[in-house]
């Protein structure tokens, strides 16, 4: 079934549509806005054509951006943040997830009171400096555990943390979604949710280059908020959206996933990035090293295209929901 955006407006004819390119880090439940965006037509009804490549890799999205085989890019805005430190022409342009978007996957016999009981244990999480890793650490710190030698953190590609713990690799694994509600089905238990930690916190963020066409990016822009808009008041036609992307992944996966990611609002309601979940987000890294200091906000951040997309937010058409052609 194809999905149609009823957005009000007409969209452009099919040859008009300006072609865009997204690298994305990895296929994600947490990037759902997106795809809601992508296959609910709210960027096709901007006059966008956008295709979404997965890099496998946030450093791998974000160099696909830099070599201009991108036009945006999208994952933590740390990376965004480190290539700019040291020289990179990059920006980060609308909010994604916004509050962390990770939990704590164990064994069904694994006894969890508190983080301490992860002392001597082997963990599986994403490589550094992914931020459900780093959050990881910086965890395991704040409740007195040395994350170099009283855990044993093995990283893996992001996306592919699931695959060691129901191995038995491991007993405890940091996970996205759907990772997440994968290994409840497999008889995994979740013992602790990040998302407790930050009511704003900048988790996934579109880059582009600081020389992006500007009518580009408030196109996109634009239409991904009103993606963000519907998914708020549509969260059934939300789930249909991810069972498409997901396919092979059993339906009660998907639906619980999402509905996790809802209920939890892990999922922006804003393409706006507010200053303080921005900095709790490079605080972060500052604190485990990756960042030499906290970089300013608007050397970062522009929120040019958020700002102007005001009107957006305010137009009913975009809550009407999808319709099938």
């Amino acid at each position: 079934m194809a999905l149609a955006c009823a957005c009000g407006a007409m969209a452009p004819a099919r040859a008009e549509y300006r072609k865009v390119v997204l690298s994305q880090l990895f296929q994600s439940i947490q990037l759902l806005p997106v795809y809601v965006a992508i296959d609910g037509g709210f960027f096709r009804a901007q006059g966008l054509d956008v295709t979404k490549q997965t890099a496998g890799s946030a450093n791998a999205a974000l160099s696909a951006l830099i070599s201009k085989s991108a036009d945006f890019s999208l994952h933590g805005p740390e990376w965004t943040a480190i290539a700019a430190e040291k020289g990179a022409s990059v920006q980060v342009v609308a909010s994604v997830v916004s509050r962390p978007s990770f939990w704590i996957a164990a064994a069904p016999d694994f006894k969890f009171q508190s983080v301490s009981d992860l002392k001597g244990e082997t963990v599986v999480a994403g490589l550094m400096p992914t931020t459900s890793t780093s959050l990881f650490m910086k965890l395991l710190k704040q409740n007195g555990l040395e994350p170099k030698t009283d855990v044993k953190i093995t990283q893996v590609q992001i996306g592919s943390e699931l695959g060691p713990l129901l191995a038995g690799q491991a007993r405890v694994a940091v996970l996205y979604q759907p990772g997440l509600d994968q290994a409840v089905a497999q008889g995994m238990k979740v013992v602790y949710g990040f998302s407790q930690l930050y009511d704003e916190y900048t988790v996934a963020a579109i880059s582009t280059r600081k020389d992006v066409d500007p009518d580009t990016a408030q196109r996109f822009v634009t239409g991904l908020q009103n993606a963000l808009v519907f998914m708020q008041d549509n969260p059934e036609r939300t789930k249909d959206i991810a069972r498409q992307e997901f396919p092979s992944l059993p339906p009660a996966v998907v639906d619980a996933a999402v509905t996790r990611m809802l209920n939890e609002h892990i999922y922006s309601t804003s393409v706006a990035i507010s200053q303080k979940a921005f900095e709790a987000a490079m605080q972060t890294q500052v604190d485990l090293g990756n960042l030499k200091a906290m970089p300013g906000y608007t050397d970062v951040v522009n929120d040019t295209y958020a700002r102007k997309d005001t009107h957006a937010r305010k137009d009913t058409h975009t809550r009407k929901g999808l319709s099938a052609n």
